[in-house]
């Protein structure tokens, strides 16, 4: 192991269109992100012994827990994809790009809004829940209609001819996958729709609507958290002594699981409980295939020597990043029943994803025309995040032992002995440690972003380079290292 190591520039922003499509799905997940956490104070507070009794948020708790899993997962890890699919899209079908995020933003603004326009039933359906509302509805359809171009101005560019050397090869597959699973996630819904009987209603339906899309999704999902871990690990130094050949190979791996979704569709009728075993064993041993390339990356960042001080935050995201995700994937599979354990799972890995992306954030500031993120608090922040939330899913594991069941606020919780609200009142702590590392992050992004108003329209102080996603070179200590050079 070595003392130190050279961080290589694994990102060069290319100018025009490809750098402000990227600039304004960055602002659409922040903003869903900013949204989705002023609506998990009121959860927190609502599930934590003693406070849950003074402040009347029960009625609301699962109004807004729909509207905050849509915000957090749904449209934050998409908007995401966004920026990352602009960047590897290059300049061509601009126009797509921009109706597409255009689109997408009204839907986010319609679904945000969709609590305080009137009675809305709040369905607690996996995935992606909804309100039974037609303000909520045509947000959501709205949303949709923007992704979907998105996904097809992606698809429509295609690969490039030159994949680029060591992992970059893999990692342009592995996106361009991650967008052609987004559209097969989407068929899934509507072949859904369609093999559904008409008898059909409330929370059934739409559990049987979205289990099959939503189980493909979380494949785009991996997939893009796997790209962005190889980017996060190379921009902070990390080795990976990988030929292209075989990261497209272990790209590819991971991915694969998406062929089964059509013979699933194929094999069993969608109103089936064989339907929904079938999508629940591909996301349980699907997921195992992207092991390989998982592993690859933790004995990367076993070996890797100290980060250098300005990538102390990426590298500090990673690893955060690798220990939640590693943590919900391992309770995964102690699920016994409907209770608190099946959010501490999947709160573990949403939030191993989130700390990725966040980490990711900090990298591309300054290559977007942004102030460099300040590296004290942000080498802090991911730390405060992780230790938040693993407190969080602890708490919410060892009640789910006791059989605490999942969607349940105040007293409906039936905390009566002394390990059950004790581990509540854990959970309810990790959840305000969670909260104050998002603020963090929220705080180091805005003070970042806020003396660069003109990003939108001027270049990033330094070169930026005219490569798409994938351009390296040494860093030499340029206020933006190695960008475009």
């Amino acid at each position: 192991m070595h003392d130190s190591v050279t961080r290589r520039d694994v990102l060069a922003v290319p100018e025009g269109d490809s750098r402000r499509l990227a600039i304004g799905w960055l602002l659409l997940g922040l903003g869903a992100l900013i949204a989705s956490g002023l609506l998990s104070v009121l959860l927190v507070l609502s599930r934590t012994p003693f406070i849950q009794d003074a402040i009347p948020l029960v009625d609301f708790f699962h109004t807004a827990l729909v509207v905050h899993v849509d915000l957090s997962v749904l449209i934050w890890f998409l908007a995401f994809a966004g920026v990352v699919w602009s960047l590897t899209s290059g300049a061509r079908l601009a126009g797509w790009g921009w109706l597409a995020l255009g689109l997408s933003a009204l839907g986010t603004v319609m679904i945000a809004l969709a609590p305080f326009t009137g009675d809305s039933k709040p369905i607690m359906n996996n995935y992606v829940p909804v309100l039974e509302s037609r303000w909520f509805f045509a947000g959501l359809g709205v949303f949709a209609l923007g992704v979907a171009l998105l996904v097809a101005r992606t698809l429509a560019v295609g690969l490039p001819r030159q994949l680029g050397g060591n992992g970059m090869a893999g990692i342009r597959v592995g996106v361009y996958a991650a967008a052609v699973l987004t559209l097969l996630a989407m068929l899934a819904v509507i072949w859904s729709y369609r093999g559904l009987p008409d008898t059909l209603s409330g929370e059934t339906f739409y559990e049987f609507l979205f289990w099959g899309g939503g189980h493909t999704l979380q494949l785009t999902y991996t997939l893009l958290v796997l790209a962005v871990w190889w980017l996060l690990g190379e921009a902070s130094g990390v080795r990976f002594r990988v030929s292209p050949r075989w990261a497209i190979i272990v790209f590819a791996l991971a991915a694969s699981p998406g062929i089964a979704v059509p013979v699933i569709y194929l094999r069993h009728e969608v109103f089936s409980p064989d339907h929904l075993v079938a999508f629940t064993r591909l996301m349980e041993y699907g997921g195992l295939l992207s092991l390989p390339l998982g592993l690859l990356l933790v004995v990367g960042v076993l070996c890797a020597g100290k980060a250098p001080a300005d990538c102390r935050p990426v590298r500090a995201s990673l690893i955060c990043s690798l220990a939640l995700f590693g943590a919900g994937g391992v309770l995964g599979f102690m699920i016994q029943g409907a209770n608190v354990v099946i959010p501490a799972h999947y709160h573990g890995s949403i939030v191993g994803v989130t700390l990725a992306l966040m980490g990711f954030t900090y990298h591309l500031l300054p290559r977007l025309g942004f102030r460099h993120p300040k590296t004290g608090l942000a080498g802090v922040q991911p730390y405060v995040y992780a230790a938040g939330q693993l407190l969080h899913i602890t708490g919410l594991a060892w009640c789910g032992g006791y059989g605490v069941q999942r969607k349940t606020a105040g007293s409906a919780q039936g905390l009566e002995n002394f390990p059950e609200i004790a581990g509540m009142a854990m959970m309810g702590l990790g959840g305000l440690v969670a909260i104050i590392g998002g603020l963090l992050f929220l705080v180091v992004v805005i003070r970042a972003m806020w003396p660069s108003r003109g990003a939108l329209l001027r270049p990033a102080s330094g070169r930026l380079g005219q490569r798409p996603l994938g351009g390296r070179k040494p860093f030499t200590g340029q206020t933006i290292p190695g960008a475009g050079r």
